[in-house]
Parts: C-alpha cells; sequence; structure tokens
C-alpha cells in the first residue's frame, strides 16, 4: 500500500487543493492497476516522510502481525493506523456464505433447533485498542433524529461536514462539557460518535466546531421554531405563554420620596439606611 496526493479543483469556487487516498496495486488480467483503498481527505495530517512508516502500520494491524523489531512506531501514527485499518476492514465486502459443513465443535443438527458452535478463545491474546464511548451519542443522536434536528439541517442548506460539526457539538455539550477545543478533543479521542455517523472526525479542525455554532446561530430562528413544534408535538403539549419577571433593582441611599424604594431586599453586609 501507499499513499497518493492528489490535486482537485473546485468547479463552482475555482479552489485547487489537495486530497489524499490509501492505494493498493492489483494485477488484473497481466495489466497492473493501482485501486484506492480509502479516501483520507483533503485533511490528511501526516508529513509525506511518514507516510512509508503509516503504510507499513496499516499492512501490519490488517494481516495481524505485531510491530517488527519493536521499531517505537510514534503514537500519532499508531492511533491513525489502527483508525484507518479499521475503516478499511469495516467498507470490505462481507465474505461469501461457506458451504455447509459440519463444524468441528458442533452438535449434530436438530429440525427446528438452533445449532451451537463453540470456539476457543485465548483471553491472554484480546488486546483492547482505543476504547470509546458509545452509549450516550447513540441516546444524543436518537434524540436529535426524534425532533428531526439533522432533516431540518439539510433542507436550511447546512453541508455534510458542517452537520457533522454541529451534531459533534451538541453531543459533546451532552456527555463531556467543555469548550470546543476540549469537544474536538473528546471527539478525536474518547468518542464513537465519528462511527455512528460514518464520519472521521480526527483531521476535523478545531476552528470547524467554532464555525457550526455560527451557522447553528444564523438559523435560530427557524431552529426555535422546528424545535416548538416538534416538541409540542412529541410531548402533546399546549400552547402556554409564561411570563418571567427576571429584574433585581435595588437603590442607593433613603429614598424617601420614592416609593419603590421600599420594595424589595437588601444585598447581605449592606446598612438598612441605603436600602429600604
Amino acid at each position: 500500500m501507499f499513499i497518493r496526493q492528489t490535486r482537485t479543483n473546485n468547479t463552482a469556487s475555482g479552489e485547487s487543493y489537495f486530497t489524499h487516498r490509501l492505494v493498493r496495486s492489483e494485477r488484473v488480467q497481466g495489466k497492473v492497476r493501482q485501486v484506492t483503498v480509502l479516501n483520507l481527505g483533503r485533511h490528511f495530517p501526516f508529513e509525506q516522510q511518514d507516510w512509508p512508516l503509516l503504510c507499513q502500520r496499516i499492512e501490519q494491524i490488517l494481516s495481524a502481525q505485531s510491530t517488527l523489531l519493536d521499531q517505537g512506531v510514534p503514537e500519532a501514527i499508531e492511533r491513525a493506523a489502527q483508525r484507518y485499518a479499521g475503516a478499511v476492514i469495516a467498507r470490505a465486502p462481507a465474505p461469501p456464505e461457506a458451504e455447509s459443513t459440519q463444524p468441528a465443535h458442533s452438535q449434530p443438527a436438530t429440525p427446528g433447533v438452533p445449532q451451537r458452535e463453540y470456539t476457543a478463545v485465548d483471553v491472554n491474546s484480546i488486546e483492547l485498542s482505543q476504547p470509546r464511548s458509545v452509549g450516550v451519542e447513540h441516546l444524543g443522536l436518537h434524540a436529535l433524529s426524534q425532533l428531526g434536528f439533522i432533516d431540518k439541517l439539510i433542507e436550511l442548506g447546512v453541508n455534510g461536514p458542517m452537520r457533522a460539526a454541529i451534531i459533534g457539538n451538541i453531543i459533546g455539550r451532552m456527555a463531556r462539557p467543555g469548550s470546543e477545543l476540549s469537544t474536538c478533543n473528546w471527539l478525536k479521542q474518547h468518542s464513537a460518535l465519528g462511527e455512528l455517523l460514518d464520519v472521521d472526525f480526527e483531521p476535523m479542525p478545531p476552528m470547524r466546531l467554532y464555525r457550526a455554532s455560527d451557522v447553528l446561530m444564523k438559523h435560530r430562528d427557524a431552529l426555535q421554531a422546528h424545535f416548538f413544534s416538534a416538541v409540542s408535538t412529541l410531548f402533546n403539549l399546549q400552547e402556554t405563554v409564561t411570563l418571567y419577571d427576571l429584574t433585581n433593582t435595588y437603590f442607593e441611599g433613603q429614598g424617601v420620596n420614592t416609593p419603590k424604594a421600599k420594595r424589595g431586599r437588601k444585598p447581605l453586609g449592606y446598612p438598612d439606611l441605603l436600602y429600604r
């Protein structure tokens, strides 16, 4: 495998940029052709001198090999190799069903009874790599789906990468409240939201999360109207108008000729003479 860099031109904006792909060579009918294994996107974060090591590590993971000679693969390359190898495995076509044979450790087939199969697993051979949370992400996506939020973003013309950043922002606030930078690190290192959305958050720049907040603000009125209608329908709520009085005014001085100065309470630690 190797990484190929290709210049791409955006016909709409005229912008020119580079995209990166993970490619392998195959020989078909005596001819060698290059097959794209995985699209690495335009924000590929590694320098060209790191590409051979990254490709080598991806091949080792796909073939279930350990790192050769304990060469000390940098942590960033190891994380990327694990992620890319997982994406390659997920996109691989399902193998054809094997012919019906009697497994060595299975029970004889009985009509109407599910067949049981047993496989011995060496627990010492199991390795846990990049564990990620998925519970709160799945629940958050379900709630957004029930509200029709994603469909509303599509209707408003929000593109795919920006929709992913918006959803990451919202669910990040639910799961681990923090700044946009903190949310970006959570999406890249701790959350499985990318797998649920089929989006790779690793190359996403933190600035996109800040821009996501701007997009939400831009469409605030339309989103608020949509949410009000969706929540009222989901929970069969009656429309009511609630007025809140959030004023907290006080007067300095005696206020002898000001009747309103007699209302309210003074802050703690201030003399009674100044508040009536």
